[in-house]
């Protein structure tokens, strides 16, 4: 997903009948856990963003989305993440499942709290992974295991250089405002991110 504007995504205000369409999330035949998450959060409608990306996410498709702040772009990814991770028959304990790289600490730090209020009933374990917090504590998360890892590109390659974080398993990858990742000068430690992932078939 990729932002014109620098303020940070925020999850849309469903009393905002502007940025939403006729499709509601039902729809899409998500999981109840995914839906219940919704609900409690307040959305019924999609925004345009998540009625046009959706379809294609959660058949497995990548998609490359562009829209303006507070539309919905989180929201998109995340109810994918969390609609395809719980359909995975097994998942290996330890390895993360589905992977969100972020261009800043704040971004990644709302993503994070936005999955923790979407997927509050997934049973699905997060970690954030971004400078600025305890090191050895984000460290010692990973080492438990946690299905879906929110990070910045920094920190997550020393994890990765140390074998802390182990991307083996990662099924899904989100690469959020790719565009500014890049302006920040990103673009080599995103080769190596991607270098270690599993190829692109599996």
């Amino acid at each position: 997903m990729t932002e014109n504007q620098e303020p940070e995504e925020q999850l849309p205000r469903p009393e905002h009948p502007q940025f939403l369409t006729k499709t509601t999330f039902e729809e899409f035949n998500l999981p109840p856990e995914v839906l219940a998450g919704l609900r409690d959060a307040g959305f019924v409608y999609c925004t345009p963003i998540q009625a046009e990306t959706l379809p294609l996410t959660l058949a497995g498709r990548d998609a490359a989305g562009q829209a303006q702040t507070g539309t919905g772009k989180t929201a998109a990814f995340l109810v994918t993440i969390f609609a395809r991770l719980l359909s995975l028959k097994e998942r290996k304990p330890g390895f993360p499942s589905a992977f969100v790289v972020a261009p800043t600490r704040e971004l990644a730090l709302q993503i994070y709290e936005d999955a923790r209020t979407l997927g509050r009933y997934t049973g699905l374990s997060l970690a954030q992974v971004v400078g600025g917090i305890d090191y050895q504590k984000q460290a010692d998360v990973l080492r438990e295991g946690a299905d879906i890892v929110i990070c910045t590109p920094g920190r997550i390659i020393d994890y990765m250089k140390q074998g802390i974080f182990k991307p083996e398993e990662i099924k899904v990858l989100v690469i959020d405002e790719a565009d500014r990742l890049f302006d920040l000068g990103f673009t080599r430690d995103m080769r190596s991110i991607l270098r270690k992932l599993p190829h692109y078939e599996k």
